[in-house]
């Protein structure tokens, strides 16, 4: 169900449900995705699992613009993450003020990640006093909430996304294939020398190093994009909206308020 598609007087009776808000970005993906890559999957996403949850949560229209500075040196439209920030908290408000108490930010760009449980941290700490029941949660598709479950995709040879990969790529092959450019697709991959940091995000890094996104490809795209396929996108649209739907449906269920012991 569509937040927007309900009028004031309606969506006083949906309080108690979960309002799931979709976030992205509108930055370079390579050379041979557009640059609304994220906002395409987290939105087909998005469109799957209210289908599924029918009346037992509420959409917000996805947010497009994300926090993607590192992407400037290409073609990027991008909020700072200060702002950004700001932005999230200012939606959010607006949301809990309507009488909503449960609220989950579906995200699907890497940069939004910083910012975007900053301001959830941020707006829990201000109203946990005025507002004990909320509940604020924010997971990426890629990331927390269905990770482990696409990497046992077993025609991937990449198991996790990098920037413009082969499940990126693959996503946008089975919704929007005249978009890709395959004949374009290939991601920067080069060792490194290091116990802690795979600057080329081709397996887990123990610090946080922060990169330009042109001080790591040239091309603006890593991994293996060259192996995408509709069949290997639909497997992970099919198991990423799954983890979502399951999501929802859980943080609907948790208690107010959750008891401690003496």
């Amino acid at each position: 169900m569509h937040f927007g598609d309900l009028t004031w007087v309606e969506l006083r009776q949906h309080t108690a449900k979960v309002v799931v808000m979709p976030i992205a970005s509108l930055e370079q993906h390579g050379q041979h995705l557009p640059l609304l890559t994220d906002t395409m999957i987290g939105g087909e996403i998005a469109r799957r699992a209210e289908a599924e949850l029918a009346a037992e949560a509420l959409f917000l229209p996805m947010l497009w613009i994300g926090s993607s500075h590192h992407h400037l040196p290409f073609a990027t439209v991008s909020l700072s993450s200060t702002l950004y920030i700001a932005v999230l908290k200012e939606m959010i408000e607006c949301v809990m003020h309507a009488g909503f108490t449960r609220i989950f930010l579906l995200n699907a760009h890497g940069g939004n990640e910083g910012p975007g449980t900053l301001a959830l941290q941020q707006l829990q700490l201000k109203h946990s006093g005025d507002n004990p029941d909320l509940w604020l949660a924010f997971s990426s598709w890629f990331g927390g909430i269905a990770r482990v479950q696409i990497s046992q995709i077993e025609a991937l040879e990449q198991k996790f996304v990098t920037h413009a990969c082969e499940l990126e790529t693959s996503a946008v092959l089975r919704m929007r294939p005249e978009l890709v450019h395959m004949d374009l697709a290939h991601g920067t991959n080069f060792e490194f020398d290091s116990e802690f940091q795979t600057p080329d995000a081709s397996g887990p890094s123990r610090v946080f190093v922060p990169r330009s996104f042109d001080q790591i490809t040239k091309s603006g795209a890593l991994g293996h994009p060259e192996t995408a396929t509709v069949e290997k996108g639909e497997a992970i649209l099919q198991v990423a909206t799954r983890e979502v739907v399951a999501f929802v449906r859980e943080f609907k269920r948790w208690p107010a308020r959750i008891k401690l012991p003496e």
